[in-house]
């Protein structure tokens, strides 16, 4: 993803600290504290402008969601957003998610969504890829017992790659579509990604999966 620069926005992030987490290893292990309530919480690693994550949080107030973004030009943008409705159950976080486990606890997280990840398509980059499987084992690491990961991308090739990667830690899958957009599927929230790709036509591929793990 090419990022343009925005000297400004570390600034800008700064100021609202009610919404984007400065020092999150501090919250480990009690999000609830943070969020004044014991709701579920959802995580989006890769939020980009954060519409899908602001989408969400709007259409499903009982449950807190985070966005996770490495890029500060990007996660300002997400800012903006929230502070468009100001909703309480929606916080960001301007961090790697390669580091998660430093800032959630066993048990933290009750779903991860990965939207239009970097398909990193050279083999050699496999394992920056967000469904390899070492940062399947950190999301497991997070999660409940039976968590979940929601997954969609516009990518064939990343897709197909992920069915295989999920099936071989173990994971089970509970839902797929092909092409999402023709299909029966209620309730999806759009991406920005999503909005562009399936506008020229592309297909967009989503599916569920479900941690077997017994904790």
């Amino acid at each position: 993803m090419r990022v343009r620069n925005k000297p400004w926005a570390k600034d800008k992030l700064n100021q609202y600290s009610q919404y984007v987490i400065s020092e999150p290893e501090k919250h480990k292990g009690n999000w609830s504290e943070l969020f004044g309530n014991d709701n579920p919480i959802h995580i989006e690693v890769g939020t980009g402008k954060g519409k899908f994550v602001t989408e969400m949080a709007k259409a499903n107030p009982e449950i807190n969601y985070i966005g996770i973004e490495l890029f500060e030009s990007v996660l300002v943008t997400a800012l903006d957003l929230i502070l468009e409705d100001e909703r309480p159950n929606v916080k960001l976080l301007n961090v790697n998610a390669k580091d998660l486990t430093d800032y959630f606890a066993e048990g933290d997280v009750d779903r991860v969504y990965l939207n239009f990840s970097d398909p990193w398509p050279k083999t050699r980059h496999a394992k920056r890829r967000l469904t390899y499987k070492t940062f399947l084992n950190l999301y497991e690491k997070i999660l409940v017992k039976g968590g979940e990961i929601h997954f969609k991308t516009d990518n064939q090739g990343l897709f197909e790659y992920s069915l295989k990667s999920f099936s071989e830690y173990g994971l089970l899958l509970t839902f797929i579509s092909l092409d999402l957009h023709k299909s029966d599927f209620e309730g999806n929230i759009m991406t920005e990604y999503e909005e562009k790709f399936s506008s020229k036509g592309q297909r967009i591929y989503r599916c569920e999966v479900k941690y077997q793990n017994e904790k």
